[in-house]
């Protein structure tokens, strides 16, 4: 089951929670933050270069959106990134999160929707829930109830959507169209599989299968679309939170991690914890849809 792929740190982001991470087809950039440093980090594989712009609030999430942009969830709402100028620009609140919440993670359909999760920052109350937003305006769509959402993440074709309920380690699934999602159902108790790990962010790959960060786990897993465990990749620190396909042929998977939940000996033992990680990935990912702001 374990697949035995050469990992390495290509950025020492020293993260206390790296999340959020996708590729940038347009750019050739990857983009990842640190929520808890309130840091928008971008990383060009070819050059190596790299840097951050400090958002205005704890960031979960920045997909690549029209018009050059990047929309952010921040826990104060959504706001847009121009990446020339480091500039954050308030777009909107998210109506009726509660003030303790903030928000987590995303990803973009075919049809240019967002699908993003909140969460009680404390990570204590069960407040958190899903939306999605279409062309500026948004709507609870999705589980609710959760104290750390983690996901959505749709699929190629846009008929499936994954939402992930951190805590009480599971994965769901829910059917997908341009009208909206249904019902959400079971697809992975990962608690059963990976009783010590927590599932973090996922992503689905070309072959549609489903790839989860493993919080507490020291790797990222690999489900069938049958919601099957079938792979794990290990890595070099414990806290492992989102994956996501980049490169010219989408074969290159980066890793984001977290170092907030660690003691000094932790460190000692991981030293390249909170680091952006990377492996050549046994089958390739898709490119994901700009996001649609009107």
């Amino acid at each position: 089951m374990e697949v035995d792929l050469p990992v390495s740190a290509v950025l020492a982001a020293d993260c206390l929670l790296g999340e959020g991470v996708l590729w940038d087809a347009d750019r050739a950039v990857v983009w990842f933050v640190d929520i808890k440093r309130r840091r928008l980090w971008h990383f060009d594989p070819a050059s190596g270069s790299n840097r951050f712009a400090e958002a205005p609030a704890p960031i979960g999430w920045a997909v690549p959106a029209e018009g050059g942009l990047l929309l952010c969830g921040c826990k104060d709402g959504l706001y847009t990134f121009a990446p020339e100028t480091d500039t954050f620009t308030k777009l909107c609140d998210v109506p009726g999160e509660p003030a303790g919440n903030r928000l987590n993670d995303a990803c973009t359909d075919p049809w240019g929707r967002v699908w993003f999760g909140s969460m009680d920052d404390a990570e204590e109350q069960a407040s958190g829930r899903f939306y999605v937003f279409d062309r500026g305006s948004i709507r609870p769509a999705g589980p609710s109830g959760i104290s750390i959402t983690n996901g959505p993440a749709v699929n190629r074709a846009g008929t499936r959507i994954y939402f992930t309920d951190t805590v009480a380690q599971k994965i769901l699934v829910a059917d997908l169209g341009e009208g909206g999602a249904g019902e959400a159902r079971l697809f992975a108790n990962t608690g059963a599989l990976l009783p010590k790990a927590y599932p973090d962010g996922p992503v689905v790959d070309a072959e549609d299968h489903v790839w989860t960060g493993l919080y507490f786990g020291s790797c990222v897993a690999r489900f069938s679309p049958a919601g099957e465990l079938v792979a794990t990749v290990a890595l070099p620190a414990r806290d492992i939170t989102k994956m996501a396909f980049g490169g010219p042929d989408l074969r290159t998977a980066y890793v984001t991690s977290a170092t907030k939940n660690m003691t000094g000996k932790d460190m000692i033992d991981t030293p390249q914890a909170g680091s952006l990680f990377a492996f050549t990935a046994p089958v390739a990912g898709f490119a994901q849809p700009r996001a649609r702001l009107v």
